[in-house]
This record gives structure tokens, sequence and C-alpha cells, in this order.
């Protein structure tokens, strides 16, 4: 099948390229490379640096004629999406429109949509969450992400595409940017090698659901051929930031130092999605322990730590 994968250059969407041109797939990623970085382009697929909201989407979809698009770039802070809610929305409402327009026009056969378990539930009175909790978003990032959701059923309703909502837990992993407040344990990871001092927002106690990325990655390749619907894609498990310190001790192998900052605007307490509709309905279920994904995270951190020194000496 022919693919378009959105920021392929990125954390999670270049392991889902990478999926793709293992199995067989002719793969097109699309990247403006605002936070993608091109290292992590996989040279089997074709490349276009260009923006989502670029009027030259439609070109490039006319062109290729594409079979399934897969949609992960994003504007994914947070916190930014408190401070500049409308670059949160242009990005991820105004430019997923664009794309999903395109797909809807050209007949593209399917459209997976990368969305935000971790943010559209907001604050639910009870725990794990299943896709049939209300949509609560408590921040402008949560609203954009459950916004596109809406279109996506009402838009694609009675048409030849069809869709794949992947409500994401917290996902982490090799990759990811440890400059984005998403990536708690990149971020960790990051101090940590630097020797410098782990930042905890808020008193640690705030829980999410982490989901290793290879897992995360498995979820988009059954997509390409699961029934349509809106599935939950992580562990169940809550697991707090302080918890995270505790598990990386042992793999660090020494003392790490912290400190307590205060509590960061539109952040949820507790998360844990229910991941039984992905178990059912496409088979999926996340195969690696946190403690497992988090050392093979570490040692991907470190290794590229150490080319980097080798390469600056």
């Amino acid at each position: 099948m022919k693919i378009l994968v959105t920021g392929g250059c990125g954390f999670i969407a270049s392991h889902v390229t990478d999926a793709y041109v293992d199995a067989g797939h002719e793969v097109v990623v699309v990247d403006d490379l605002s936070t993608g970085d091109i290292k992590n382009l996989n040279p089997k697929a074709t490349f276009h640096q260009i923006d989502i909201n670029d009027p030259g989407i439609g070109r490039l979809f006319k062109e290729q004629k594409f079979d399934i698009v897969n949609h992960h770039a994003a504007q994914i802070n947070v916190r930014t999406s408190v401070e500049d809610p409308v670059k949160d929305a242009r990005i991820n409402i105004i430019g997923s429109l664009n794309l999903l327009d395109q797909a809807l026009k050209n007949n593209t056969r399917r459209f997976i949509f990368a969305s935000s378990g971790g943010t559209v539930y907001g604050e639910p009175d009870s725990f794990p969450i299943t896709e049939e909790f209300p949509i609560r978003p408590e921040s402008p990032y949560g609203i954009s992400k459950a916004t596109f959701e809406r279109y996506i059923s009402i838009l694609a309703a009675d048409r030849p595409t069809d869709y794949v909502i992947l409500r994401y837990g917290n996902v982490y992993g090799p990759r990811q940017i440890a400059k984005s407040e998403a990536g708690v344990i990149s971020i960790f990871i990051n101090q940590i090698i630097n020797r410098e001092v782990c930042a905890i927002f808020g008193n640690g106690d705030q829980t999410r659901d982490y989901v290793y990325v290879k897992d995360v990655v498995n979820a988009n390749s059954i997509a390409l051929s699961a029934l349509p619907g809106v599935y939950n894609i992580g562990t169940g498990i809550e697991t707090s930031v302080n918890d995270l310190l505790s598990i990386l001790r042992p793999i660090v192998g020494r003392a790490i130092e912290s400190r307590n900052e205060k509590p960061r605007a539109g952040e949820v307490l507790r998360n844990a999605l229910d991941p039984s509709k992905a178990g059912k309905l496409m088979n999926w279920r996340p195969m690696t322990s946190l403690s497992q994904g988090i050392e093979e995270t570490y040692r991907h951190f470190n290794r590229r730590n150490e080319q980097d020194q080798l390469s600056k000496s």
C-alpha cells in the first residue's frame, strides 16, 4: 500500500514509518522539521518538507493517490497550547482538517489519527478509562485533539474514507524529544546523563499511563486493517512521577537528585487507559513492561550521548 505518514521525522511517527517500510509498504513522509529530526527519516521513505497547512498538500494527494494517511504531525506541548492556543488550533485542528479534506476528496481508503488518551478525557471519576467515558479536556491541546476526532467522525460518515483513532497514553522510548514536556521519561534520562537535577512539577504523585513506543507502533501496524473505530492504546496501569525515579535508580546505578517545582497549568492529575477494546477488536495488547522499556530507553540515550561526546573530541 501507499501510505502518507505525517510527522514522520518525529518520535513516534519515525518508528511507525520504519515498521511500514519493513512491511513492504511504499511510504511518503511529510514533516516541516519544526520539531522532527531528519536523522530519524527512514532512507527508503520519500520525504517532503512541508507544513500540513500548506496548500501544496493538495497537489501531493492528487499526485500520489494514497491508500492510507497516518497522521501524527502535531503541536504536542500542553503548556504551549495554554500559552498560545491559536498556534495549537492552527496546527492540530486547521492543519489536520487540511489533511482530512484532501483524503476525502481523493478517496483515501483510511485515515489513522494519533489522538491523546492522556488529555481528551480530562479528570474522570473512575479508572481505568474506557472509550465510552465522557470527553472533558482541560487544556487547549486536549480540546484540539478531541475537536478533530469529532470532525473525522462527522465528515467521514458515509464516505469511502473510513478511520481509526488511536488514543495514546504517555508514549515513551528511543528518539523521544527530551525538550518536550510530554516526554517526562526522556527528560529525566537526559537530566540524569547530564548530571542535572530532575525537576518534578507538583508533588510528583500525579499519575500517567506509560506505553512503550514499540507497542504503539504495533497498534499502528494493526490499524492498517483493523475494524474502524476509536481505541485506547495504553496499559491500564497508573504510574506516578515519583515512581519513575524509583524505577530509574537501579537502572542508572546511582542516586538521582530531584527537586519539586510548581505544578503546570492544564495538567491532569491521574490517567490510566483501559485497552481491552483494542485487545478484543484489534488483537492488540502492550507487551513491554515499564521497567524494561525505561531500561531500553536509557541505553538508547546513553549510547547517543557517548556518540555525541566522541564526535566532539
